[in-house]
């Protein structure tokens, strides 16, 4: 699905309700949307409000975080480093819009050893995230986009030389991703193109 297919189908789904919303055979991501939020998420709109799962075979479903995506994509990365200007332009495409199985389409010659999940469910899970941080970011942010956040990560794992504790030190202390990451996507900055180019931010 696009974004915006993507995006209805989540504002669609009836409260307390799980849906699956991809499956692989072996691997499936699935949404719920809570009718009641805890206090930690009273800022959130519960309109907007909803919640990734991931099953892996027959293992109970459960929430992956941020680290599992990256992490995948900096082990991908890192393993072939020829790889990450497709694996760049794969991901972004996808926070632009288009769908993600398409947009991974050009990676599935890349024979790719090391990661986390297969890169379907890596590239749908990063459908998921972008869409969950642009409707249901419940905090002023600084990114226009909210889901800027998630995605200039998304490129600092995958093209900077850093090693993995590294930069998984800065976000797990809610640092923001360097702004040359983000900035000429972002309508909070002055730097904002609305015309710019795909991969930007490589020199």
């Amino acid at each position: 699905m696009t974004y915006n297919d993507m995006l209805n189908l989540v504002l669609a789904l009836p409260f307390d309700t799980m849906k699956e919303v991809y499956s692989n055979g072996k691997q499936s991501l699935l949404i719920y949307r809570p009718s009641t939020l805890s206090k930690r998420f009273k800022n959130y709109d519960i309109n907007t409000n909803f919640q990734i799962f991931l099953k892996i075979g027959d293992d109970k479903p459960f929430k992956p975080n941020h680290l599992r995506l990256l992490i995948d994509l900096k082990l991908r990365a890192r393993e072939i480093p020829q790889s990450r200007i497709e694996l760049l332009t794969a991901f972004d495409k996808i926070f632009y819009g288009a769908e993600p199985l398409k947009a991974i389409s050009p990676l599935t010659h890349i024979n790719f050893t090391q990661y986390i999940n297969p890169i379907d469910i890596t590239a749908v899970l990063a459908q998921l995230f972008i869409i969950e941080q642009n409707i249901g970011y419940g905090n002023k942010s600084t990114f226009n986009p909210p889901s800027l956040y998630i995605h200039g990560w998304i490129r600092t794992f995958i093209a900077s030389n850093q090693e993995i504790d590294q930069i998984v030190y800065r976000i797990c202390r809610n640092t923001p991703p360097a702004v040359k990451y983000t900035c000429q996507d972002n309508k909070n900055h002055p730097k904002y193109n609305p015309n710019a180019k795909l991969l930007w931010y490589i020199n």
